[in-house]
C-alpha cells in the first residue's frame, strides 16, 4: 500500500498537509517539520496535492 513520506529538507512546516489529511496522519513535529504516522496513512495523496514546497511524496 502507498504511504506518504516527507522530505524534511524541503518541508516549510506550514501545516497545509496537516489540515488537509482526512484521517489526521500528519502532524508537525518538534523539529517544526511535517511527520507522517505510517500506521494511519492510507496513501490518498491529499497532503502531496496541497504541499507548496512539493516536500511530500506518496509511493
Amino acid at each position: 500500500m502507498a504511504k506518504a513520506s516527507v522530505d524534511k529538507s524541503k518541508c516549510l512546516g506550514c501545516g497545509a498537509c496537516t489540515s488537509t489529511c482526512p484521517i489526521g496522519a500528519i502532524t508537525i513535529g518538534p523539529d517544526g517539520k511535517a511527520t507522517v504516522d505510517e500506521a494511519k496513512c492510507v496513501g490518498c495523496g491529499a497532503c502531496a496535492g496541497v504541499c507548496p514546497a512539493k516536500a511530500i511524496e506518496v509511493k
